[in-house]
């Protein structure tokens, strides 16, 4: 799961919301950095204390992403888009097709739910904008067990940014993408790409009930 889908059904409490953003925003910061779920448990005791709600969401987090990679729809969306990827792109050129198929299903898969759902994205970002980022850093340094830098400054730079608006257009999405094959190391992705992700789109799409059962099921989430 990518960002809003994580964080789509907890938009009215910020610190969860947070704690769901939490992992995500680690790896912007340094891949190497891991939030445990052993390290993490004793900091979610149920109080309603900001600390507790941060914690419980990091835990959500892990738990989405426990049960999404292994269902049905995960596997054979991102198969299909990896196949999808690899026709367009040439075989030798270093783009990692599964790692573009992988990341792509859940990028689309939020694009899919912000068109759905566009009052939550906006929701969304008041209710990170509501946050303490260097409180929110001191807490992720305990958890982490390790000193956390640059959370604080990262956490302001995402609520303006507001980059997940960008993947409702192929165009901008392009250029997401291409801040992510930079920041593994990745060439970038060619001009002209956008074609490929318009199919891409739909691939996804046809196993979006799959990948968030409660997009089928319309529970409470205002438009």
């Amino acid at each position: 799961m990518n960002y809003f889908a994580h964080g789509i059904r907890f938009v009215d409490r910020p610190c969860f919301l947070a704690g769901t953003a939490l992992p995500d925003w680690l790896s912007l910061i340094d891949r190497r950095i891991r939030l445990r779920a052993r390290n993490v448990a004793p900091f979610s005791d149920d109080t309603g204390s900001p600390e507790a709600e941060i914690a419980a969401g990091v835990l959500q987090h892990l738990e989405d992403d426990a049960w999404f990679h292994k269902t049905a729809a995960f596997a054979v969306a991102s198969a299909r888009l990896t196949v999808h990827l690899r026709q367009a792109l040439a075989a030798d050129d270093g783009h990692r097709p599964a790692f573009l198929g992988h990341i792509l299903t859940e990028m689309l898969l939020d694009a899919i739910l912000i068109e759905r759902y566009p009052a939550r994205l906006a929701g969304y970002y008041e209710a990170l904008g509501q946050l303490d980022a260097g409180f929110v850093e001191e807490l992720v340094s305990r958890m982490a067990r390790r000193p956390i830098h640059r959370l604080k400054l990262l956490i302001p730079r995402f609520v303006g940014e507001r980059f997940l608006a960008d993947y409702a257009d192929s165009e901008r999405l392009l250029f997401r993408l291409n801040q992510i094959m930079q920041r593994v190391g990745l060439s970038p992705l060619p001009g002209g790409f956008e074609s490929t992700l318009e199919e891409a789109r739909d691939i996804v799409g046809c196993h979006a009930a799959g990948l968030f059962p409660e997009l089928l099921a319309d529970i409470s989430l205002p438009s």
